[in-house]
């Protein structure tokens, strides 16, 4: 009953703001300077592509609209989830810094405030933001919760989870930590394995998906009338839709071969 409580509130319950995909990235900044920064990057490539492309104000609208809402949240996605992976790297040795303390009969809080000290970032940056929540008031379970939103990750969830049950009901936490190291690091090990056999395969991907467009540009280079046609051409411009949707659908389908959660 205590883990599907946990569970359900840790469920979101609505859209995940702006604010807290910055606090994800590691950004500290306000949502107007981040919306600053949207604006003036749909303002420069929009401008980029109104002086070297075309003087058709449709290309560069497109463009800045682009500009403005994809890329920037594009790039925060990237950052999410570098932050992410760093974290996740260091986890395990944070959880084992827990264990040998409470083994050793440090409290928990005292073990929060060394991992802090001393990781590596974002994981020190995380468990100093736990400490200096408590210190304020805020209790062990809803400061977690509050990392949880921070770092939306599975490892993390049970982690909460774990400590909020050995709070609640007692326990082990120790030998259950202790575990969910174990299990962090054979993650590790198993990723790294499929990385190393996928790497063939995403090898063959990468050739078969960039293959039709190197030849058409060889033959556009050696003679470029008899590819013309392809562009020139009703039925040209038709074969030329044909082709990219089948070539859409196989680099999908080869993403999804290649790209599977473990």
């Amino acid at each position: 009953d205590t883990l599907k409580e946990l569970e359900e509130r840790q469920k979101p319950k609505q859209k995940m703001s702006l604010r807290a995909k910055l606090q994800q990235a590691g950004l500290d900044i306000p949502n107007r300077t981040f919306y600053m920064i949207c604006g003036t990057t749909g303002l420069i490539v929009a401008l980029l592509l109104l002086l070297t492309v075309s003087s058709s104000p449709l290309v560069p609208l497109l463009g800045g609209f682009i500009g403005a809402f994809g890329l920037p949240q594009w790039v925060l996605g990237k950052l999410v989830k570098r932050r992410q992976k760093k974290f996740i790297d260091e986890f395990a040795n944070a959880i084992d810094v827990i264990v040998r303390g409470i083994k050793s009969g440090l409290p928990l809080t005292e073990c929060l405030a060394i991992i802090g000290r001393e990781s590596p970032e974002p994981v020190s940056g995380e468990f100093r933001e736990i400490v200096e929540q408590q210190r304020v008031g805020v209790t062990l379970a809803e400061a977690f919760e509050r990392m949880m939103v921070r770092m939306p990750l599975p490892e993390v969830r049970f982690f909460g989870i774990v400590v909020g049950i050995a709070q609640q009901a007692g326990g082990n936490l120790s030998e259950a930590l202790g575990n969910l190291s174990g299990v962090l690091r054979e993650r590790k090990k198993l990723q790294g394995k499929v990385s190393s056999m996928l790497a063939e395969a995403k090898a063959s991907a990468a050739v078969l998906g960039s293959l039709p467009f190197a030849v058409m540009i060889l033959v556009y280079i050696t003679t470029p009338s008899y590819i013309s046609i392809l562009w020139t051409t009703n039925s040209g411009q038709f074969a030329l839709l044909c082709a990219g949707a089948w070539m859409t659908a196989g680099l999908i389908v080869m993403r999804k071969m290649i790209n599977f959660k473990y």
